[in-house]
């Protein structure tokens, strides 16, 4: 597994500092059923807002 996962949207309650995801396991879908030709139809769902 990756040991650096970065992410830019820092109102997730998953994101640290340097842009570092502190997740323990990432679930990442497509859009169009199990493949996906670019990053635009993929969706993070490990992302929640931060309350």
């Amino acid at each position: 597994m990756a040991q650096d996962v970065l992410c830019e949207v820092n109102n997730c309650k998953y994101w640290g500092q340097g842009n570092k995801c502190q997740a323990e396991a990432i679930y990442v879908v497509s859009h169009k059923g199990k493949q996906a030709s670019n990053s635009g139809e993929t969706d993070c769902k490990t992302f929640v807002p931060e309350a």
